[in-house]
């Protein structure tokens, strides 16, 4: 049986959602506003990169900032939902021009451990999560307005993962997909197919009207973009854990599946900054800033 909810939603609260889709990355990201308020937040915002260039720009976060701005709304959270691996957070560009607080689980400790010593960061990156203004443990709440943000520890992609629900929605990060794509990876260091698969029993034992908003959607089978789902529709009808299918056998289907992924295209890029919030490594001596590649070690 999945372990119990911390925390009991309120369905009554419905907050207004809004969704950016970043082409390049298939990631959506999230405008989450306080219907009683102007209060809102923001979920995993991405930073653009043209990686063979080297070059760095802020068209998507510069739309939710323009989005946010015209409507006199107030940032009050910007959430990364895990440390992702394909894409890089635009989290503390946004906060700079609206301010807010930017949140992360508590296990983005490990992950910097881990990282850290993949990128040789060397003593003087912190691993202690002091990148980020709030670490959440699984039962933490915060405020966005008059909503209470519950948070709900889903590791098994990532050790930092988090699903955050709010009122009748819940964003998921890469925990799930649409009912149709499935699940993601857990072949990540410190992922795991069993605790991905345990952690999804969890999430789906939120109401059945629960909507579900996903981090990312690949459009299977040349099917248009989807981010909303509901709980129900990812019981009945999700292909890697919907309609009774056993631990084991998601456990057996997504480490063979899993075995036959390429690793992101910008999975260096994205870890040596998402680790750090969303900041780049610091510049050198001379002012200019690099990212590292490690060879033979992903």
């Amino acid at each position: 049986m999945p372990e119990p909810l911390p925390f009991m939603p309120d369905l009554t609260v419905k907050p207004e959602v809004v969704p950016f889709f970043d082409e390049p990355t298939n990631t959506i990201s999230y405008i989450v506003k306080d219907p009683a308020s102007n209060a809102c937040a923001v979920i995993d915002s991405v930073m653009d990169i043209d990686y063979a260039a080297g070059r760095i720009t802020y068209d998507g976060a510069d739309k939710i900032i323009a989005y946010i701005q015209e409507r006199g709304w107030k940032l009050e959270w910007l959430i990364e939902t895990h440390v992702h691996a394909d894409h890089l957070s635009a989290a503390p560009y946004i906060q700079e021009e609206l301010g807010g607080k930017l949140g992360i689980g508590e296990n983005i400790t490990v992950v910097q451990n881990t990282f850290g010593k993949i990128f040789n960061e060397g003593t003087e990156f912190h691993r202690d999560g002091s990148q980020f203004d709030r670490l959440f443990k699984d039962g933490d709440s915060y405020q966005i307005g008059t909503m209470t943000a519950h948070v709900l520890h889903s590791p098994g992609h990532t050790p930092a993962c988090m699903t955050h629900i709010v009122g009748d929605a819940a964003f998921v990060g890469d925990t799930l997909f649409m009912p149709d794509g499935g699940s993601a990876r857990a072949d990540f260091p410190g992922g795991d197919a069993r605790t991905l698969y345990r952690s999804i029993q969890r999430v789906l034992t939120l109401p059945s009207q629960t909507r579900l908003f996903m981090c990312h959607d690949y459009g299977p089978n040349g099917r248009d973009i989807q981010w909303e789902t509901t709980v129900a529709e990812e019981r009945d009808h999700n292909i890697h854990v919907g309609k009774g299918i056993s631990e084991d056998e998601f456990v057996e289907m997504r480490e063979a599946r899993d075995a036959t992924l390429a690793m992101p295209k910008l999975i260096i890029p994205s870890l040596q900054v998402n680790m750090r919030a969303g900041r780049l490594p610091p510049a050198d001596e001379s002012g200019k800033t690099f990212l590292k590649v490690p060879v033979n070690i992903l």
